[in-house]
């Protein structure tokens, strides 16, 4: 009862990562300690080094794939230890890793341990092993930042929409529409721009997490200037910026799925700018009062302006079964710079004051009667 691991003491090692590719896929590593192990790969080649476990911090469960895993720990790692079988050293176990300045860099196949001679991937510079964004040089900085803000979209336009008056005003046919409405004012909205990222950390308050392909996670406390950003090595990702503003840049296609009800409440404008084509599918399937309607309601005191430069504006209704209703409580104008066409079984008009039309000709052609009934016709 009275032995236990360290009782008489603890072995310690320091080394360097030679190997990761754990047959049992535990997590360990096979590590070349200084003391122990020669250099010279001809008298001791990384096979026959020892597997060495890591302990994992008390925040990693460390069971049935809950926790991290595996490690972060890469060839060329240089981490710090024990030897659980003490003296005869053959049982490593690697609590962290230690971080340095590398006076040197590997080299490839160079017959030499206490390195990644098989990749020689690390270490990459001779410089801080803390990550650059940490570091907050801005004589040296990370090759992602670079990208990041040379990569900008910026100057995207906006709607446009031309200024006309009523037609009915033109023609002094209608007295003037009250309100706000009354006119449709031309929109020259200023194009708008992707800001830039406010990165400005300064050390040791950025806290990043990047993997062997590129991916990146910061979590900034720099005080004033903090962030959240986090990237995929594609480029795809977002930031949250220090006064709360969020930039999210997909580099490829975005899917975003909902299995129930979707609710969007923007308290400002929202502008979209899309240069290719918008489809928009109701779900046909349903069934039920109001189960796949379309309704857009707009507040008082604003217009609702459809424009297309170039093309046709085409409202479609089931050929048999579908109405298309329009109803407005003031006046309702049409303006057709070549002509209006209607073909269809039946017209009904009812006005209840006057009819009013001016017009170059009249040319009125049918296949059977024309009947008018008033109290008075004038033909001149």
């Amino acid at each position: 009862m009275g032995n236990f691991m360290g009782k008489d003491g603890f072995v310690w090692f320091v080394g360097v990562v030679e190997d990761r590719l754990d047959p049992k896929h535990l997590g360990r590593l096979k590590v070349r300690c200084l003391g122990y192990h020669t250099e010279d790969l001809g008298k001791l080649p990384t096979s026959d080094l020892p597997w060495s476990h890591v302990m994992n911090s008390i925040t990693s469960a460390t069971v049935s794939g809950v926790g991290q895993s595996p490690l972060g720990a890469v060839e060329g790692s240089w981490v710090m230890g024990y030897f659980r079988d003490g003296s005869a050293a053959q049982e490593p176990i690697i609590i962290g890793t230690l971080p340095g300045i590398p006076s040197s860099l590997p080299v490839k196949d160079a017959g030499k341990g206490f390195q990644d001679y098989v990749h020689a991937n690390y270490p990459k510079y001779k410089e801080t092993d803390v990550n650059r964004l940490s570091v907050g040089d801005d004589d040296n900085p990370h090759s992602t930042l670079t990208i990041r803000k040379a990569d900008i979209d910026s100057t995207v336009s906006q709607a446009d929409i031309e200024s006309y008056d009523r037609i009915a005003e033109q023609e002094q046919i209608l007295p003037p529409p009250q309100g706000s409405g009354a006119r449709i004012f031309q929109d020259e909205p200023d194009p708008w721009s992707e800001p830039v990222t406010p990165y400005d950390a300064t050390y040791p308050y950025n806290h990043v997490y990047e993997s062997e392909g590129g991916h990146i996670r910061e979590i900034d406390d720099t005080p004033g200037k903090e962030r959240i950003h986090e990237r995929h090595a594609s480029g795809s990702g977002y930031e949250i910026f220090p006064d709360g503003s969020k930039v999210t840049r997909v580099k490829k296609d975005n899917y975003s799925i909902i299995t129930k009800d979707d609710y969007v409440h923007i308290q400002g404008d929202s502008t979209k700018t899309i240069d290719g084509g918008l489809r928009v599918f109701i779900n046909k399937d349903r069934v039920g009062d109001n189960a796949n309607n379309y309704n857009i309601q707009v507040g008082a005191g604003a217009n609702v302006t459809i424009q297309v430069d170039e093309g046709d504006i085409n409202l479609i209704a089931p050929a048999d079964t579908g109405n298309i209703n329009m109803k407005c409580g003031g006046s309702m104008a049409i303006e057709a710079g070549q002509g209006v066409y209607l073909r269809t079984k039946l017209v009904d008009a009812e006005i209840n004051e006057t009819w009013t039309e001016i017009v170059g000709g009249v040319n009125k052609k049918t296949g059977s009667e024309i009947d008018m009934d008033a109290g008075t016709i004038n033909l001149n």
